[in-house]
């Protein structure tokens, strides 16, 4: 018992990002435990929607086109949906899909108040699974979001509750749950679509590790492209754009993936 309690709480928190991060961990952790900048979104809305850059930024980089069909896997609270909706344009369709009911209300209400109404007609909303899509509906998207619920240490950082309950089974049950469901992104893209795989984790094994995992699983069906023209730290498989570095923006983690086409 007394290891379980040494290995939850504040100070283990610490103790596990510092041994990640080194010596960034402290500014890191400062800027964390500050409120972020959102700016005001408003290309192609009704309204503005306040979010972070490095947010618009992730949902940018997965290059959505007009007339596309788009799957956002785990949808809620909606900024990036909207990003989305509004990249795809006259033609395309988004599925914006989030299992929980709560989150699920809350998502819903954002595209009401901010969509036009002819956009907002093309997006439905969905409440399945996100591990288990790839048994429901193969090849079917050109484009994935995915982003995957993850640590959000900015929030536990600034949750003395979270905080006190927090150890590293955290981080790797999450990282789990993203494999599985960065798996079954994999099985619904079409070949030659895109995934998009983004976290707002410092984590790295919520981050490069997943990704390191499916590629030595799936590493015949997908390929990780650049994401052109986005700021950003290159990381092994992916970018992150970390407040410490960033003027505030982040954390945000995204790698781009592409579905192979197999003769």
């Amino acid at each position: 018992m007394a290891e379980r309690t040494n290995n939850r709480g504040a100070s283990a928190f610490d103790a596990f990002y510092s041994l990640m991060h080194g010596e960034r961990w402290k500014a890191l952790r400062g800027c964390l435990s500050r409120p972020g900048n959102p700016v005001a979104y408003s290309n192609g809305l009704i309204a503005p929607y306040y979010l972070d850059e490095a947010s618009i930024a992730a949902a940018r980089a997965l290059d959505v086109q007009p007339g596309d069909t788009v799957l956002d896997m785990c949808a809620a609270p909606g900024g990036k949906s909207l990003v989305l909706a509004v990249a795809a344009t006259t033609g395309g369709t988004l599925v914006a899909n989030e299992r929980s009911a709560a989150r699920r209300a809350r998502l819903i209400r954002v595209l009401d108040e901010h969509l036009p109404p002819a956009l907002r007609a093309r997006v439905t909303v969905t409440s399945h699974d996100a591990t288990r899509w790839g048994l429901y509906e193969q090849n079917r998207y050109d484009r994935i979001l995915l982003d995957a619920p993850c640590s959000s240490e900015s929030h536990v950082i600034r949750s003395p509750e979270h905080l006190a309950q927090w150890s590293p089974s955290r981080t790797r049950h999450l990282a789990t749950q993203a494999h599985a469901m960065l798996a079954a992104a994999v099985e619904a893209v079409k070949p030659g679509g895109l995934i998009l795989y983004s976290t707002c984790s410092v984590s790295g094994i919520e981050n490069d590790e997943v990704l390191r995992r499916l590629l030595k699983k799936r590493g015949a069906l997908v390929s990780v492209i650049p994401a052109a023209g986005e700021e950003g730290e290159r990381t092994e498989f992916g970018t992150e754009i970390f407040p410490d570095r960033f003027e505030g923006r982040g954390p945000i983690y995204f790698s781009l993936l592409r579905k192979l086409t197999l003769d």
